[in-house]
Formats: C-alpha cells, structure tokens, sequence
C-alpha cells in the first residue's frame, strides 16, 4: 500500500479540514510483513509509527516496536476531522499503511504496513508516458511537461546500487535546458540530470511511481526528437501547436482536449525501445508570458496525474496479500478527489464563498467514503 498511501498524501492531505472534529478512543492493530516468494513473512522488531495528518498539524504521534511476529497494537484518542496512517522503515526506506479506520464500531485490528526487500537489479520500465508541448515562445523554444509512470513489477524495492548507478533513467531531447521536478511520487533531490540524461537515485517500490519533470527545448532543423528508453512505451503525446506533426512507432491522431481553455491534439500509441517521439514544427504562433505557462503546465500536471491512477492502477502480478486490486472503490473516490482538487486547489481567493464552502463539503463527503470503503475490505485490506 506504500503507492496508495503516497496518492492519499498528494491528492487528500494537503487540504484536509482545520476544524477539529470529534474525540474518540481508537484501537488500531496489525502486523508488518515482507513478501518473499509467493507469500508474505513477519518483519519482526520492526519501529512502527502513527502518523496523524491534518491542515493544522502533521507529524507522527506514537510508535512502537513490532514483536518476533511482527505484529503491533496502537490505542490512540482520533480527531475524526484527521486522517491516521501507520509506517515502517526497511532498508533505508519509509512504507506507509492505508488509512486507519477512526469509526470505533469497527476497530482496525488487521492492518497490515507491506515492507520490501531491497535489490539493484529488479527490473523498472516505463507504464506510461505524457509529453505535453505547448506552443512555441518569442525564441522558438518549447517548455514541456514529461510525466512518466514507472512501474516495478518485483517484490523488491528497485535501489541505486551506487553514487554512480542511478536506479532508472531517460534521456531528453538533445540541448535541453535546465530540468525542474514538479507533482511526483518521487523526492526531487533524488532527480538529477548529467547532460541530456535524468539520473533517479530513489528507491522505487513494488508498484507504480509518477515522476513528472518541465524543461524546455529547442527545435532542431525544425523536429525535436524525444527518445524511449530500453522497453516500448505507451505514450501520449499533448501538442497545442496546431501545425505540428507527430510520428514514431504507432503514435496517431486519437483527439482534441482542451485544458485551460487552450486546445491541445493528443496524439497516443506505443514506440519500440531505441526508437523516438518526433516532433515536426513550424515557427508557430507566440506562447502566453511563463507565469501563464506556469498555469497550464500545473494544470496539466494534476490533469495527468489523476487520468494515470485512474488508469494504469492495475497491481503487479505478486502475492495477492502485498497488493490492492486496481479499481476498488476507494481507488475511484480517490480520482474524484483529484479531480476536485485539480479544478479547485489553490484558489479560494479567487473563488466564491458558497461555491467553496460546496467544494469543501464535497471534498469531506468523499473522504469519508474513502475511509468507509476502506473498511468495507474488512479483515483484509488487499482483498
């Protein structure tokens, strides 16, 4: 659950309520496990944290030590207006749980935090991939959105065996400028670039992990060229220039979406590895000022962000007990909540009273049904 407690922290947290809700008595309980082989084993003596996260206040609030059997007990007083998640620490890396339920009809006595084993040699390949190309500035260069979903499909977590090896990598179009890290689900000051290469030095976890990276680039004798790594990639291609062409393995006119009142033609289809996203531009109109660039990118962003959870949740094909089935209904509240953010974050000074107050009662709403959702697994949450 390491990747859905990353998703909860991007799209629900950062604008959970600042009241203070109701007080109540909570027990939470559960064990630490590692997959290994086709099943999972105890992590005994593990440091397991509560973590309480709110707008107000975020942090952890207790810990223990898990016994030989790697099991652990917390009762904590729960402010219902929070959200609770538990942690452990393996091999140098924080895994966190889905959150605990606070509803003390259903006491939360069979978490399970999933941990993993380290390797440097477990296989990475790209799930999917967004380039987003807006439309040409006064110089003729492009500032465009890279979002990438990697997915590891191991029961280990994917380290950098050395300062020298990062734990996956892609290169950019030939001359690129200075890259910039935005929305992703790995740290920044783990992204480096070393001429047109970007080096990730974090550990990538069993599962699905977005990066999304801005930088511009200019046209070569008309094309940039984006080249794929050592695996096919589906990808999507976004262009606002209404002139430009796009070619490379199947890649072909699917339709138009228009984000920020800008229209954009999505190209989609799959290239070969070694292979390349060409794109053929002309001079092009004139992009908007780069605060407003910086507007529709961020946009873009959380826009791409919520359609790749929605889309490409799907579980790797490991023990059923180390993952959440793609789909489920919290999976989907969690989309709606995205969405909800991607229209709203913000910009409450912008927005009016009563149409935010709908906003926040919404975004409640469906944060309680997550949590309801949750414990709609019942005994075993990866069920």
């Amino acid at each position: 659950m390491e990747r859905s407690a990353a998703l909860l922290l991007l799209f629900v947290l950062p604008l959970a309520p600042s009241t203070l809700g109701a007080q109540q008595r909570i027990t939470a309980a559960g064990a630490v496990v590692v997959p290994r082989g086709a099943d999972t084993v105890p992590l005994p003596d593990a440091r397991v944290l509560l973590h309480r996260v709110g707008r107000d206040a975020q942090g952890p609030i207790d810990s223990t030590v898990a016994d030989r059997a790697g099991r652990f007990r917390f009762r904590f007083r729960a402010d219902t207006s929070a959200l609770y998640l538990l942690s452990t620490r393996h091999g140098g890396i924080e895994y966190f749980s889905s959150p605990v339920h606070t509803n003390p009809a259903l006491p939360d006595t069979a978490i399970r935090v999933v941990a993993y084993d380290t390797s440097s040699t477990v296989p990475v390949r790209v799930d999917a991939r967004h380039i987003v190309v807006p439309r040409a500035g006064a110089d003729g260069a492009r500032d465009v959105l890279d979002l990438v979903v990697l997915r590891n499909d191991g029961i280990k977590a994917r380290v950098a065996p050395d300062s020298a090896h990062p734990s996956w990598f892609m290169r950019l179009p030939a001359g690129s400028g200075e890259i910039q890290v935005g929305e992703s689900e790995l740290s920044p000051d783990a992204v480096v670039r070393a001429g047109d290469t970007v080096k990730v030095f974090a550990p990538i976890a069993p599962g699905q992990k977005q990066l999304s990276i801005e930088y511009g680039t200019q046209p070569s004798q008309g094309r940039i060229s984006f080249p794929v790594g050592r695996s096919s990639e589906a990808i999507n291609v976004l262009v606002e220039d209404p002139d430009a062409r796009v070619s490379g393995g199947t890649l072909a006119l699917a339709d138009t979406q228009t984000i920020e009142g800008r229209v954009f033609r999505r190209f989609t289809g799959t290239v070969a590895a070694g292979g390349a996203v060409t794109l053929t531009v002309g001079a092009g109109p004139m992009a908007l000022a780069r605060p407003a660039l910086a507007v529709l990118v961020g946009a873009v962003a959380l826009a791409l962000l919520a359609a790749a959870a929605r889309a490409l949740r799907a579980p790797a094909a490991t023990s059923r007990t180390a993952r959440a089935p793609a789909g489920t209904p919290a999976d989907r509240l969690l989309d709606s909540i995205a969405a909800l953010d991607a229209r709203y974050a913000g910009r409450e000074s912008e927005t009016p009273a009563e149409e935010w107050r709908r906003y926040a009662a919404e975004r409640a709403a469906l944060k309680q049904q997550v949590e309801r959702a949750l414990a709609a697994r019942g005994a075993d949450p990866y069920v």
